[in-house]
């Protein structure tokens, strides 16, 4: 399912059949701080609230968004449920509603 960004919806166990290229989605340093501020805000709301987000990423095929409770951000990766992990550089944004 698309939506009108041409972001690809997919579930959280798709995540782990994904392909990420190593370079970082955002140029410019403070894009990078605001992500990992959101990605540690996101973090917090899932362990204590069990909240779910919105990540925006990007695989070698294009834009996708899933929506799930981040348990942690260690070793440059966002880590879900059952150990799927995105590469904290291939996120573009994290939306909490």
């Amino acid at each position: 399912m698309k939506n009108q960004n041409t972001t690809e919806v997919i579930p959280k166990e798709k995540v782990s059949h994904l392909h990420f290229p190593l370079q970082d989605t955002l140029a410019e340093t403070s894009k990078r701080a605001e992500r990992a501020r959101m990605l540690h805000r996101a973090t917090g709301l899932g362990n204590l609230e069990r909240r779910k987000v919105h990540i925006i990423f990007e695989d070698r095929d294009g834009l996708k968004e899933v929506y799930t409770t981040i348990w942690a951000v260690n070793r440059g990766r966002v880590v879900l449920k059952e150990g799927r992990m995105i590469p904290t550089h291939r996120v573009h944004a994290v939306r909490i509603e």
